[in-house]
Order: structure tokens, then C-alpha cells, then sequence
């Protein structure tokens, strides 16, 4: 930094506090440095300017420094966490330096030291994270330049300790994997150029090379779990997976400068085990962000009516990653049907929502921080296991028999916070007060003595008022001169000898006594040893739920799983969803299917839809208006197909669906400004994937292929694409078109059909039925929906009669014996020009009927008699 020590001359120029900052920023380069001074934490310099902008707060400068004027910023102390928060939400790191020294005994700049460090990939403290979203740490290992492809993912949730690896073979791969991650931070190397190509600016951490190594990292996890090597957990050959797992774990404990007893090991995942969605695909079927950017139309925001923020977030993470694993996907709907036949959800949801958000609450104990009232959280919610077991051991589901014999009941744990922790516990251990009376004798009698000193003094006020005979005799106490006997001046003559000055005042004297100084000694020595000795109970009970915290995150998973299956049961009875059917044949059949989103918008009926895909019938061709539901009857088929392999029921009638391994969607594009690209470039690359990466389990959402360019390369690309789908790739392919040449295709193709979204012209207007049929569309009803658009009736006019040019030029070429269709017609001549108007319509254009009398009108008829 330019104003920072640049050389051993420069530091020395500096104050000693200034020093002091400094020093601790140089170990702590690219963060934001809350520097504690009092009731505030400081930032100097750059990291002022920098605070200024980015929190809008008052940006001053105090004193000099190297005879540079310091520019200055601040926060009050008590308000942090709400800057933290906008700060690691704009991707911002902060390390924060804490005064551990003691002001009034330390000669020069008080000892500080750097506690704690936040990040954005990092937090664990509620204030600073969304209870209902996960907070992502990712570690990205790159192979070496010569050698095939591949990256190591690492991943870690550090408020939960979920902590997993992958590999991946394509720059493809990785972006549908961070698509599905959104992390919030990324950690690199320090030379890798992986952020221009993804896109990644915000959250991003450069880390030296050699973290990333595979041996060290293998040497660091091995010393996390306590084990010889990693084979346990799957990923003992994985170097570029176990490189970047080293480097995360490395990275936390950095920043944590704790302990991390809770990461316990390592989840291996392949990425063949999910249903694979590009980031388009996501964005596009908006699982758990709309375009519109309104939660509630999402997916998620349609199904979690979780009662905890753990089972939300596993929620999410279903939606985001359906197992393909058919076995393991029928298992939780034969769960979803035992809950609805017991009737259970009801009940099991009113116990879960006692219960708080335990993955959390365990991480921050497991990193020394958590708070009073999060074990009184952890208390409550623990109480309740075993009304939740009793409910589950009534349910004959294997399931949900498993869940029940991981949940536990934990007793004794239980039992010790009654007896430890107060019933409604202070935010902070701080000033004491959390532990409850009759947990320890010790402290109970040294609160006795902080207690019964009122009523000493009280005692003391008396007996001395009658000793000197002074009515007006005061006994007091103050922070900084403790306690005193306070006499006014007057009384002077009349202080017994045994009284001692204490202090001077206006209009008074204060005193103390040999008895009120032993007194005072044990007092407040009292309170001093009794808060002492609450932090020590307070650090012993952290110590005890840290042995436990294997079994207690068990149970705080099982928690989780049991409300996100109530949490679909429920849904699934409110909605009227059905039990999908899972089957290993090609097939994907949906009767009666409906869109969970749009239905729950409409103001009106939703007008549902069927869908059969199988081995002879392999793309629907889709015609109809534009508005008339094409779009999301593509979007509702691929929903149905994504919920149904996530374990959940499905908005249809019924459904019967063979494997998916993948959901492509090319619906919609956006100019990729920064990047360059155009709205065809970009439908073009999207094109592009499903092409070189769909198979025969795929399933392929394309609307409206080949419109960002010119008639014949647009028609000539999507006939292509459609071809390659339908006869090599042999996907499950929805293809929307306006081009109504492709509905040609079944005709020269087998295993293509064509359907089509119902509508009726009304007059000038158009009524959209939304239903589908069997064949191509017979229009396009484009201009009846530019007409309800708003486009002015002159411009639709005009359009009309070009419309019926194009259509008698391509009617001519039929009856010629021409077999290319309309589109690939060359442009029609021009119609000749109108003869000219009558001489006996001009007369009766000019003519105003309102104005003429009866025998001016007779006149005007025998002239325009006259005229013919």
C-alpha cells in the first residue's frame, strides 16, 4: 500500500500506533483491517477509502503521519457484525484486530492481536449468513499444463462441516458444477487463469501454488480425520480432488485459528450419480432463483415449507442435485406415501418447529464461539428427539425406521444443559449470568456475597449514622473509586478517626473504614472470581458438547432428512401431487402434468397437459402461438422429471419414467455483453452443449432454435438440430419452433411427432386454450399477438395484406409443383399498382351526410347517378 511502511525509514516515521496497524496489515494484505481503538474499530488509509466506498460511512482524516495527513474511517464497535455482513456479501474479507491488552496499565499502544478473520466463504455467525441459503467454500485444482485436462473440487460448508471432493474432465463439467454450488468464495492459485474463463470475480481468493499439492494436501487430511491415508473416504487416488481439499482445510484453519473438530471427514461424489444440469438449464427452470428475481417463483420458493433453516437448505441442495440412483429415489417416496397414509405430517411438523438450526449451532461449538443461548437452543431442540422417535416408531417405512435410529435422544446431554444453562440465558458469557443456581457451589457462594452486599450495606449505613450521629451519613459505591462513606463539608468536625479520605467532592467528603476496604477487597474480588468462574463452567460445557459432536450431528442430519419428508409429504396433500413410477425402460410418460409454479400464480384454472416419450416415439415437434404455453409446457415436463428423481411427488395425474442422466434447456438467450457475444452466439454455444453432450437418457428442452439469424440459416440450423437429436443422439426432445416447415420432419423421420398449444381467433382477437394436440399448428396467430400486444392497427393492417402476398406467392409455387415451402420461397413481385378511383366514389367520399338537407341530399343522389 502507497502509504503504508515501504521501507524500515517510512515505518519509523509513523506513530507507534500507526506502526502497530500497519505491521498488522502487512500480514494480512488484500482485507479489510478492523483496527479496535476504544468503542470503534478503526480502518487508516487505503482500507478507509476503500470502507468509505463500499459502506458509505464518513470518510475523515486525523492527524499526520509520515507528514502525510491519514485519511480515517470507522465503525462503532457494538454495530460490527451488520458492516461485516454488507461486506462479505459484496465479497469482501476482514480481518479484525481485537485489544487484549489492559488501557489503563499499558505504557504506549496497547497489545492487540488479530482474532479473528471473516470471509465470505468462511462465516458461521447468523448475523452475517441467510438461515435458509448454504454458504459454499470451494477450492479449484487445476491439472498441470502438458497433461489431460481435469480439475479437483473441494467443497465445504464450514457453518455445517459438510465437506466433499469430485473431479471433473471439462471446463464444462466444472462451470454446471459451480453453477450448481454458486459458492461464495473460490479459492485458486495464485497464477491460474480460470476467472476470466468462468466468469468468477466476486469472492475470489488467490493461494500459492504449493497448497494446492496433492501430498500436502493428503498429509493435512489424514491429520483432520486421524487416519493412515484416505482410502475410507474414496478418494485416495483423486490428487487433483485431495490438492484442493488440502488447500481448503489449510485455508480455514488460517482463518479460524480454532480447532475444527466437527470436520469429521470427507464425502467423495461423481458427478455421474446426479441428474446433470448445465447453468443454463438452472437458470432457466429457476429451481431456486427466477428470472424475475422473485423467490416466491421458484421451485424452491413454491415447495419449502420447511419447519428448520437445516432443512431448507437440504432441500435446496435436492432440488439442485436428483440422484439418479432409482432404487434410492423410490425409497424416499415410498417414505412420502407412509407419512400421508399414517397421517403424521401434521404432528411431526409442529414438533420440528421447536427446533433450531442445530448444523450451525454445532459448528460454532465446535470452533469455540457459540453463544449462551445457543446451547440453550441446542437444549430445547435435543428435548424434543424423543416425542419426534415416538411419532417415527409408529410408521412402517424402512426410511423412515432409519432416520428414527440415527436421530437418538442424547438424555444426558440434555439433562446437563437443564442443569447448566438458565432458562431465557444473556446474549454473551461476558457479564455472566448464564449459569443456573445450583449447578456449582462454588459460584453459588461467591454470588451469595454479591448478592447479600446491599443488604451489608444497608447494615453498615445504619450502625454509622448511629455511631457519629450524622443523619444525612451516605454509603455508596462508583466504578472507579469503589466503596466510600459520604459526608457533607459541614460534618467535617464530626468524622470518627477511623474514617480515611477517600476523595474530594464540591460539597462533600468521601471516606472508607477499615471495614468497608475488607469489605470492598471481598466483594468485588468476589465478582471478578465469580464471572471467572462462570466463563470456566461455560468453557467446560463447550469442552463436553465438543466430545459429543459426532452423535449430535448425526442427529441434527436426521432432523434435517425428517423435515424436508414431511416438509414434501405436506406439500405433496396441499398441492394434490401424485406418487410418481420409476421404471428401467425409455420412457417418459406424464398425465395430466401441470407447471408447480405457474399453477400457483394463475388467477385462473390451470389447463393441464400429457407427455409420452419411449422408444419409438423419441421428439415432439411444437407448433402453436407465441403465449400460447410452449414454453412452459417444455419447462413443466422437465420440472415433473427433475422432482420426481429429487424424491418427490410430482404435479400430475400420474407419471412413468425411465432413467435421465441429464436435462438440457435452450430456452430464451441474452446478448453476453462483457463477454462479447451476441444473443445467436450464445444460443449458438447452448446449441452447442446439448449437441456434444446429450445422450439417449437425455432430456432436451430446444425452443425456437435458429431465430437470431437469417430465414434460410435459422431454418436451416434448427432442421439440422432436430435431425441430430432425433436419428444419432436419440434424446428426449421437446423442440418448439415457429418454423413451420419442421413439422415436415416426422414425415421423412421416424420417432418424431408433431403437437402443438391450441387457440381460436375471436374477431381481431385471439383466445388461447393452452391445451395440447396431436399435429402441427395450422397457424401462427402472430399477428392476432402482435395486435394484443399494442402494436398500432395501422402497422397490423399493413402486415395482413404483406401476409396474404407471401401466401399466394407460396400457393403459386405449390400449384407449380414445387416441393420447398413457404420460407425457402424467393421474394414475391411486387403487386401492381391500384387503378385509379372512380370518379363516382370520389363524389361520395366528399360527400358529409350531417350536414346535408333533404333536398341537397336528392340532389347529391341524382349526381352520383349521374357519375355511374
Amino acid at each position: 500500500m502507497s502509504h503504508a511502511c515501504g521501507s524500515e525509514n517510512n515505518l519509523l516515521q509513523h506513530t507507534p500506533v500507526i506502526q502497530q496497524y500497519l505491521g498488522f496489515k502487512a500480514q494480512h494484505p488484500g482485507m479489510l483491517l478492523f483496527f479496535r481503538m476504544g468503542d470503534f474499530y478503526e480502518l487508516f488509509f487505503e482500507d478507509a477509502e476503500r470502507a468509505a466506498a463500499l459502506l458509505d460511512i464518513t470518510l475523515t482524516k486525523r492527524g499526520t503521519s509520515a507528514g502525510q495527513p491519514i485519511p480515517m474511517a470507522g465503525v462503532p464497535y457494538h454495530a460490527a457484525e451488520g458492516y461485516l455482513a454488507r461486506l462479505v456479501r459484496k465479497g469482501v474479507s476482514v480481518a479484525i484486530c481485537e485489544q487484549i491488552g489492559d488501557p489503563a496499565t499499558t505504557k504506549g499502544p496497547v497489545e492487540r492481536r488479530v482474532l479473528r478473520i471473516v470471509t465470505p466463504g468462511t462465516l458461521t455467525d447468523d448475523a452475517l449468513l441467510d438461515e435458509r441459503q448454504e454458504n459454499l467454500l470451494v477450492a479449484i485444482a487445476e491439472s498441470a499444463a502438458g497433461a489431460p485436462p481435469g480439475f479437483g473440487l473441494a467443497v465445504l460448508e464450514l457453518s455445517s462441516g459438510r465437506f466433499s471432493v469430485l473431479e471433473l474432465e471439462s471446463m464444462e463439467a466444472l462451470a454446471s458444477e459451480l453453477a450448481r454450488l454458486r459458492p461464495a468464495e473460490v479459492l485458486l492459485a495464485e497464477d491460474s487463469q480460470l476467472p476470466a474463463a468462468l466468469g468468477l470475480e466476486r469472492g475470489l481468493t488467490r493461494r500459492p501454488a504449493w497448497h494446492l499439492d496433492a501430498d500436502s494436501g493428503e498429509r493435512l487430511l489424514c491429520e483432520q480425520f486421524g487416519t493412515r491415508d484416505l482410502t475410507g473416504f474414496g478418494c485416495a487416488g483423486l490428487r487433483l480432488a485431495v490438492g484442493a481439499a488440502g488447500c481448503l482445510l489449510q485455508y480455514v484453519r488460517d482463518t479460524q485459528r480454532a480447532a475444527l473438530p466437527h470436520l469429521r471427514g470427507l464425502t467423495t461424489e461423481s458427478r455421474d450419480a446426479a441428474v446433470i444440469l448445465d447453468a443454463a438449464t438452472r437458470r432457466n427452470l429457476e429451481l431456486t432463483e427466477s428470472l424475475s428475481g422473485r423467490a416466491e417463483h421458484t421451485l424452491a420458493g413454491v415447495l419449502d415449507h420447511t419447519a428448520t433453516a437445516m432443512g431448507s437448505r437440504l432441500l435446496r441442495r435436492r432440488l439442485a442435485r436428483p440422484l439418479r440412483d432409482q432404487a434410492a429415489v423410490r425409497a424416499r417416496h415410498q417414505a412420502l406415501a407412509a407419512l400421508i397414509d399414517a397421517a403424521a405430517g401434521a404432528p411431526l411438523r409442529d414438533l420440528l418447529t421447536g427446533i433450531g438450526d442445530l448444523e450451525r449451532i454445532l459448528a460454532r461449538v465446535a470452533l469455540g464461539t457459540a453463544r449462551p443461548r445457543d446451547l440453550a437452543v441446542l437444549r430445547d431442540s435435543f428435548a424434543l428427539c424423543p416425542d419426534l422417535g415416538t411419532l417415527l416408531a409408529a410408521i412402517d417405512d424402512p426410511l423412515l425406521a432409519d432416520l428414527h435410529a440415527q436421530l437418538g435422544e442424547h438424555p444426558d446431554l440434555v439433562a446437563l444443559l437443564n442443569r447448566a444453562i438458565l432458562p431465557q440465558p444473556p446474549l454473551l458469557i461476558r457479564d455472566g449470568g448464564v449459569i443456573a443456581p445450583g449447578y456449582d457451589s462454588d459460584l453459588d457462594q461467591l454470588r451469595a456475597l454479591s448478592t447479600n452486599a446491599d443488604q451489608f450495606l444497608l447494615d453498615l449505613e445504619l450502625r454509622e449514622r448511629e455511631r457519629t450521629g450524622i443523619a444525612t451519613l451516605k454509603v455508596g459505591y462508583n466504578r472507579v473509586h469503589g466503596y466510600y462513606i459520604e459526608l457533607g463539608r459541614a460534618r467535617a468536625d464530626q468524622v470518627p478517626p477511623d474514617y480515611v479520605r477517600r476523595q474530594t467532592l464540591k460539597g462533600a467528603e468521601r471516606y472508607i473504614t477499615p471495614e468497608l476496604k475488607r469489605f470492598e477487597d471481598e466483594v468485588l474480588g468476589a465478582r471478578e472470581r465469580s464471572l471467572a468462574r462462570e466463563k470456566a463452567l461455560y468453557e467446560a460445557l463447550l469442552a463436553t458438547l465438543r466430545d459429543a459432536i459426532d452423535a449430535l450431528q448425526v442427529s441434527a442430519a436426521a432432523i434435517a432428512q425428517i423435515d424436508v419428508m414431511v416438509n414434501l409429504a405436506l406439500r405433496a396433500q396441499a398441492l394434490d401431487w401424485s406418487r410418481p413410477s420409476l421404471t428401467d425402460e425409455a420412457i417418459i410418460e406424464i398425465t395430466d402434468g401441470r407447471h408447480p409454479v405457474v399453477e400457483r400464480v394463475l388467477d385462473r384454472p390451470f389447463v393441464p397437459n400429457g407427455l409420452r416419450l419411449d422408444g419409438r416415439r423419441r421428439m415432439l415437434v411444437i407448433t402453436g402461438p407465441n403465449m400460447g404455453g410452449k414454453s412452459t409446457y417444455m419447462r413443466q415436463c422437465a420440472l415433473i422429471v427433475l422432482l420426481a428423481y429429487a424424491g418427490s411427488f410430482v404435479p400430475a395425474r400420474a407419471a412413468t419414467l425411465g432413467p435421465v442422466d441429464r436435462v438440457f434447456s435452450r430456452i430464451g438467450a441474452a446478448d453476453d455483453l462483457a463477454g462479447g457475444r451476441s444473443t445467436f452466439m450464445v444460443e449458438m454455444e447452448e446449441t452447442a452443449n446439448i449437441l456434444n453432450n446429450a445422450t439417449a437418457q437425455s432430456l432436451v428442452l430446444m425452443d425456437e432454435v435458429g431465430r437470431g439469424t437469417s430465414t434460410f440459416d435459422g431454418l436451416s440450423l434448427a432442421w439440422s438440430c432436430g435431425v441430430e437429436l432425433a436419428t444419432r443422439i436419440r434424446a428426449y426432445t421437446l423442440f418448439a419452433t415457429h418454423y413451420f416447415e419442421l413439422t415436415t420432419l416426422p414425415d421423412e423421420y421416424p420417432g418424431i411427432a408433431n403437437v402443438h398449444l391450441d387457440a381460436v381467433e375471436h374477431g381481431a382477437s385471439i383466445v388461447f386454450l393452452h391445451a395440447l394436440l396431436e399435429g402441427p399448428a395450422n397457424q401462427s396467430y402472430g399477428l392476432a399477438v402482435a395486435a394484443l400486444a399494442g402494436v398500432p392497427p395501422g402497422v397490423i393492417t399493413r402486415a395482413r395484406g404483406r401476409l396474404r402476398e407471401l401466401e399466394d406467392a407460396a400457393r403459386r409455387h405449390a400449384e407449380q409443383g414445387s416441393r420447398q415451402l413457404s420460407l425457402f420461397l424467393p421474394e414475391p413481385q411486387r403487386a401492381p399498382d391500384p387503378p385509379p378511383e372512380p370518379p363516382a366514389c370520389a363524389a361520395l367520399r366528399a360527400i358529409e351526410p350531417d350536414e346535408l338537407t333533404p333536398k341537397a341530399a336528392l340532389d347529391a343522389l341524382y349526381r352520383l347517378k349521374g357519375l355511374l
